[in-house]
């Protein structure tokens, strides 16, 4: 095969026929390998698919070596899972319940204002039963 920079030794073309020819054949050969490798690249669906039977691999192989340490983390993960339902499910009693507090505050807050009104204007009204004796 040729240089590309033409500096090279192999500057010089081969003149024997059946060079010409293993030169051709190297060079398909080797054109083959990079269509190849680029088809396999582009693949998206058989990229997805090695990754996939990678990832169980890596699973199997995994839960081979310590089987305990696999379920563990199932059992974390379904734990999680089963926890993030529950707290969905009740998040409207949770809801009530704080509003259900917020206006318990008000109302209180309210009546202890009612309250302190009721107190001032008895006081009040015993300053002028003094007053007028």
């Amino acid at each position: 095969m040729s240089d590309p920079t033409g500096t090279g030794p192999a500057d010089a073309a081969p003149t024997d026929p059946d060079a010409i020819k293993a030169e051709i054949e190297q060079t398909r050969a080797q054109l083959g390998r990079t269509v190849d490798e680029l088809s396999s690249r582009l693949d998206v669906p058989a990229r997805a698919k090695e990754g996939a039977a990678r990832a169980k691999d890596t699973a199997v192989e995994t839960y081979r070596e310590s089987p305990p340490a696999v379920i563990g983390a199932g059992a974390a993960v379904v734990a999680l899972l089963g926890l993030l339902v529950w707290r969905r499910r009740t998040r409207d009693v949770r809801r009530a319940k704080r509003q259900a507090k917020r206006e318990a505050k008000l109302l209180a807050a309210r009546r202890a204002a009612t309250e302190k009104v009721v107190r001032k204007t008895k006081a009040k009204a015993r300053r002028a039963a003094r007053r007028a004796k």
